[in-house]
């Protein structure tokens, strides 16, 4: 089920697009936006140029795609929390 697409929403929806560890899977499980959507989203939400850049850094990577990526050189914050609804839990 798609979150209603508010300023905030989109905002992190495109953040977690440029972010190159970050699976297409994980925007679709917190939002509901499949990889189709997203890239969608980033096409009518970019400049031209920040979209054709966007679309060369993440053509082929192996890091957007959940089942592709190795989780063996997975990097995680050892300040990171749990996060539930995109909120960080409290410390």
């Amino acid at each position: 089920m798609q979150q209603p697409l508010t300023v905030e929403n989109l905002n992190r929806i495109i953040e977690m697009a440029w972010e190159d560890r970050t699976p297409f899977e994980a925007i679709e499980a917190q939002f509901g936006y499949c990889e189709k959507e997203v890239i969608a989203l980033m096409r009518t939400h970019s400049k031209k140029s920040s979209w054709l850049m966007w679309r060369k850094r993440m053509s082929g990577r192996k890091t957007k795609h959940a089942q592709l990526a190795t989780t063996e050189y997975r990097f995680k914050c050892t300040m990171q929390k749990s996060i539930s609804f995109n909120k960080m839990a409290k410390r």
